[in-house]
């Protein structure tokens, strides 16, 4: 693309400048522009208000004869956009703005015009102070005089001020105070509030963390109350008997086991947990010469195994009575333990 751009054209060899003719045209020729209303104005022909920002195709034309240092003035030409009439304004490079020329006035100016009045005055009282030195002094007493009435006018209505206006200081510290008391209910309720909430909220959380525990509580209960029901400590004595098909001699060993534990601690499940081990004192009961304690066979066979049972019960129960003139040590060698028999 860079290829097609042509930004330098050919002369040939021969070309010679001076042979282009020139074209002659007047001085005062127009050309048609697009531009913005510089400022705000109104029509005088049908009084059309005009913004300033508004679009418009303008003529534009130099103007002859005026320059400003050098700079040349260039006049433009409107229309209006209801009657269609011509409006003219001119560049003002002075002031660096436009002027209004034909057709038109311009709107919100008063400011521009009151400057302009004042620059006038300045400039006629520096020429007259040029050419007359009395008219200095006297300007200088009129500007003094006119310092100090301004300074006096505004010490008489700051006086009538401070006159008419009274504070009152108590009343507003009486305001603030109340308005502390409001603020500090307000804080006071809030707080009691918000408190409040957290106790109701902490005691719904402990209501509940109760009735779980107490659920918690009657199920583990209950559990318990059905595993007593179930299992019995003394179901491991009792059970898994051995059968004839396993032999007379496993049988006998386990049974006399059974026997030795009932008889040095007792059963568990006639009367209460001590029962067997508290024994009343009975009447001295005969007792045979042959030995010092009656002992009992073991059963040799399954059908007598209760009946041993019994009988070792019941001598665990019953009290050793001693012979006559025998001492404790003849009772403990006459007790026998667990496995001896």
């Amino acid at each position: 693309m860079s290829e097609r751009k042509v930004l330098n054209k050919y002369y040939p060899p021969d070309f010679d400048p001076s042979k282009i003719p020139k074209l002659k045209l007047p001085k005062d020729r127009q050309y048609v522009v697009r531009l913005m209303a510089p400022f705000n104005m109104r029509c005088k022909t049908c009084g059309e208000y005009i913004y300033k920002g508004k679009k418009f195709n303008a003529r534009k034309e130099t103007v002859q004869n005026e320059l400003y240092m050098g700079l040349p003035i260039f006049r433009f030409y409107i229309k209006c956009t209801r009657c269609l009439a011509e409006i003219t304004f001119k560049t003002d490079p002075e002031n660096t703005d436009y002027a209004m020329e034909h057709g038109a006035t311009r709107n919100f100016q008063a400011e521009k015009l009151i400057e302009e009045e004042e620059k006038r005055i300045q400039q006629e009282r520096e020429e007259e102070e040029l050419n007359n030195p009395m008219k200095v002094l006297e300007n200088r007493t009129k500007d003094s005089k006119m310092e100090m009435e301004v300074l006096e006018n505004l010490q008489e209505l700051k006086e009538l001020n401070q006159r008419h206006v009274q504070v009152d200081y108590e009343g507003m510290i009486d305001r603030y105070r109340e308005l502390e008391r409001i603020e500090r209910e307000r804080e006071k309720e809030e707080d009691e509030r918000e408190t409040k909430e957290m106790l109701d909220r902490v005691l719904v959380k402990r209501l509940r963390d109760s009735d779980s525990d107490s659920e918690k509580e009657e199920e583990n209960s209950s559990s318990q109350s059905r595993k007593s029901s179930t299992d019995k400590p003394t179901d491991i004595l009792t059970t898994d008997r051995p059968t004839e098909a396993q032999g007379n001699s496993a049988g006998g060993v386990k049974r006399a086991k059974v026997e030795s534990w009932e008889r040095s601690v007792g059963t568990l499940g006639g009367g209460g947990a001590l029962g067997s081990l508290v024994v009343r004192k009975k009447a001295a009961a005969p007792v045979n010469k042959s030995g010092p304690m009656q002992t009992v066979a073991a059963p040799t066979s399954q059908t007598d195994s209760k009946t041993s049972t019994a009988d070792s019960r019941t001598s665990a129960s019953e009290p050793i009575v001693p012979q006559n003139g025998s001492s404790s040590l003849s009772l403990l060698g006459a007790y026998s333990d667990s496995d001896s028999e």
